[in-house]
């Protein structure tokens, strides 16, 4: 069965006529990033060509999808909006708040009986305002809209910033907060700076132990966790067309970790392949006929440095394995080379845990790798030192896996524990024992992520990303030392042995299958549905408008805290046992900025009250001057708010009351973020003055009365000793950004725009 295909043939009934008006316009061969862009502009055909890096764009995305930790609030949000249905095809999945701990089964029913309240609350809203429902254990929401939804050519959003997993299938697919959603749900423009476009030529063909997954640990050290910032990454190159469809996927799905707006690949015979095992034979057939414009210009291709804001060029052929880590996904290191770099560094090298699955790889195709491993462990005698965990990304995946004999492979080690087909320990989901005691240690997984505290809630935790077979060796070896390629293993009679290259089935030769995939269809007129929420629930609450700007000037504000180097969305607003409060937007208030380190002392949550002196959590502190009216600014260092799409990082402050946040640089998704909920975010004009800032200034905006697109903001710090130093800050807000921050947040836009 084809969702939504009536629509994915009206995408490209419109091609031809709108590439052939963007290529006029522009006046030159096109990418396929800006054949997707110009195809999807809100105005229809192009009437100008769009400067990358500085155009906002208003763009008309295909479909939405919602996890269900972020869906909770988009969705609260939604029914402020006073729609009837939305406007173009939406789905939400309920992955995020199955906890993994025993096995599949008994953590799926314990996260059932846990989270009824929310999921009964996701069902009726979906069953109300024609939204897809995918039940708890149906899947991964990246691995199910690969495997559902994503089409080439597509464009579609998602509130969760590894949305870009479609690019596999070579949509251009982005990570939002819940607000941009509503835009595009309540049938809105939905707007983008016109992204950059960095090319990546893939050369040869791998081989042996070296996955699709080393590609993006690759270029993790290469670009670094912002240095795709603003930037669509369009892979290309006969290596690229050596690909699986679900290792493009992947490699997608990690651009997140470089900050990339997403990144995509031209249509291939590997998509074809997959849209017809996955029972979508009807969208190959309508993207045949249009097929020169679901990829670039044979002359883009030819002559990329022309075409491209940057270019890196990788040979598949000489990638070896890479393990990426710690406590950050671009810290890359090959395999090769990993025992001097972690003796060095002090990492520890034995492993207890290994753990394959998360959105980022746990397709058939990599189960079947990994279980190829396992299998040739067990033939040579060699039992594992490490507990195996394992994630299937779909409840299509894991019937499949477990028909073909893969489940049974990885339950062939005594400790292996097969999880639900859920995100479990890759967001921080995982009931891990021990992990309390905050012992140093190491793990390694397959997932995209690895700050510190992400999977188990433990600060000494040193997580390695890394390939699923490779997570698979390391399990065996109980080392993170081991390479495969070259050190032997002491198998049960002594004798020394070396592992087989993995081997694996891009598709199941027998074709997927499944019994119950978990989807949920909405009614056809939902106008009868009744959507209860308790107002004594401590899981969900109803929104409440934000106040608007009263028009003047932002004077005698504190500073809360000035966070201290990387400071991501988990920093910000934490995920593991807080995901429960995601959609009680008052309760989950209480982990703001919790684990950003505070300048000032170099400690976690606590700072200091100015109201009494005394130093205190960073919720209550910033409670303590809500109460008593006084503003306050958060300071922040590069890439504040790197990682998750999850806009709680901007509503947290916004409902406690800050006013403004003032760093060196932002990530994209947060940014939009804080300028959604009507916040000031801005940035320091000279990165120096963050050094200025003391823990007692008082802060005051000269010039906010003038607020204005491309026009510098003044602030003035006094210090306790009656200096003073003005600081200038830059914005990138336009005019209906601007907007947004008088009235409160986009969403009082709208409502006020509706009346």
């Amino acid at each position: 069965m084809t969702f939504d295909i009536d629509m994915i043939k009206k995408v490209y009934e419109r091609y031809p006529e709108r590439i052939a008006a963007a290529r006029q316009i522009v006046g030159k061969p096109l990418t396929l990033s800006e054949k997707i862009l110009y195809t999807h502009l809100w105005e229809g055909n192009a009437t100008s060509a769009h400067e990358r890096g500085n155009s906002y764009v208003d763009f008309a995305p295909d479909r939405v999808a919602m996890q269900d930790a972020t869906a909770q609030m988009a969705l609260l949000q939604f029914m402020q909006a006073g729609k009837a249905k939305v406007a173009v095809p939406s789905t939400a999945h309920a992955d995020h708040l199955i906890q993994a701990r025993v096995g599949a089964e008994s953590d799926l029913q314990e996260g059932i009986n846990k989270n009824s309240e929310v999921f009964n609350f996701l069902s009726s809203v979906c069953d109300k305002y024609g939204i897809g429902f995918w039940k708890p254990g149906a899947g991964i929401i990246h691995q199910v809209v690969l495997e559902n939804y994503a089409f080439p050519g597509g464009m579609m959003i998602g509130t969760d910033s590894h949305t870009v997993n479609a690019g596999g299938l070579g949509m251009v697919a982005i990570g939002v907060g819940g607000a941009d959603a509503v835009d595009v749900m309540a049938g809105m423009a939905w707007e983008l700076k016109m992204p950059k476009l960095i090319g990546v030529k893939l050369t040869g063909k791998m081989s042996g132990w070296t996955s699709a997954k080393d590609v993006i640990l690759k270029v993790a050290g290469i670009l670094t966790v912002k240095g795709g910032t603003g930037c669509i990454v369009e892979y290309f190159g006969e290596g690229a067309e050596s690909l699986s469809a679900t290792g493009k996927g992947t490699i997608c799905n990690m651009g997140a970790e470089i900050g990339a707006t997403t990144s995509t690949f031209g249509y291939d015979d590997s998509m074809r392949r997959y849209l017809a095992a996955t029972g979508r034979q009807d969208v190959v057939d309508a993207a045949d006929k249009i097929a020169e414009h679901l990829t670039g210009d044979a002359e883009v291709y030819a002559n990329p440095e022309q075409y491209f804001d940057q270019l890196i060029e990788i040979n598949l052929s000489e990638l070896t394995p890479h393990l990426n880590g710690p406590f950050t996904p671009d810290l890359a290191t090959p395999v090769a080379e990993f025992r001097a770099k972690a003796e060095a560094n002090g990492w520890p090298i034995e492993v207890e845990w290994a753990l394959i699955g998360s959105c980022t790889n746990s397709s058939y195709e990599d189960l079947s790798r990994a279980a190829s491993i396992v299998e040739d462990a067990v033939a040579k005698g060699v039992k594992p030192k490490a507990i195996l965990g394992i994630n299937p990304g779909s409840e299509q995946v894991k019937f499949t896996a477990e028909r073909d004999g893969f489940l049974d492979s990885f339950r062939k080690f005594e400790n292996a524990r097969i999880f639900t087909n859920a995100c479990g320990p890759c967001i921080g989901q995982w009931d891990r024992e021990g992990a309390d005691k905050g012992e140093k240690n190491s793990i390694i997984h397959s997932f995209n992520r690895n700050f510190a505290k992400r999977a188990d809630g433990n600060p000494n935790t040193h997580a390695f990303v890394a390939s699923p077979e490779m997570v698979a060796a390391v399990a065996i070896s109980g080392r993170l030392d081991f390479n495969p390629i070259t050190d032997t293993l002491t198998a049960e009679n002594g004798e020394q042995v070396k592992l087989d290259e993995p081997k694996g089935s891009e598709l199941p030769a027998r074709g997927f299958a499944v019994d119950d995939n978990g989807y949920q269809a909405p009614s056809e007129d939902g106008s009868s549905v009744v959507v209860k929420v308790s107002p004594t629930s401590d899981r969900l609450q109803l929104l409440e408008e934000f106040p608007a700007w009263d028009g003047k000037n932002i004077e005698a504000a504190r500073v809360l805290i000035k966070a201290f180097g990387k400071c991501t969305t988990d920093h910000i607003s934490m995920a593991g046992p807080w995901l429960k409060y995601r959609g009680h937007l008052d309760n989950i208030s209480n982990n703001m900025l919790i684990g950003a380190v505070n300048a000032y002392n170099m400690e976690t949550n606590h700072v200091k009250n100015e109201l009494t002196g005394e130093y205190g959590e960073v919720p209550a502190v910033q409670r303590a001057y809500k109460a008593a009216g006084i503003p306050t600014i958060v300071v922040g260092d590069q890439n504040y708010g790197e990682g998750s799409s999850r806009e709680h990082a901007a509503m947290e402050p916004r409902h406690l009351g800050v006013k403004a946040v003032l760093v060196k640089s932002f990530a994209r998704i947060h940014e939009t973020n804080l300028k959604k909920q009507g916040m000031l975010g801005i940035t320091f004009a000279n990165e120096a003055d963050y050094d200025k800032i003391q823990e007692d200034d008082v802060v005051n905006f000269l010039d906010l009365e003038q607020f204005a697109p491309g026009k510098q903001l003044t602030l003035e710090f006094i210090h306790t000793d009656g200096t003073r130093d003005i600081i200038m800050a830059n914005h990138t807000y336009n005019d209906q950004q601007i907007d947004w921050f008088k009235a409160g947040s986009a969403l009082n836009l709208i409502k006020k725009q509706e009346n």
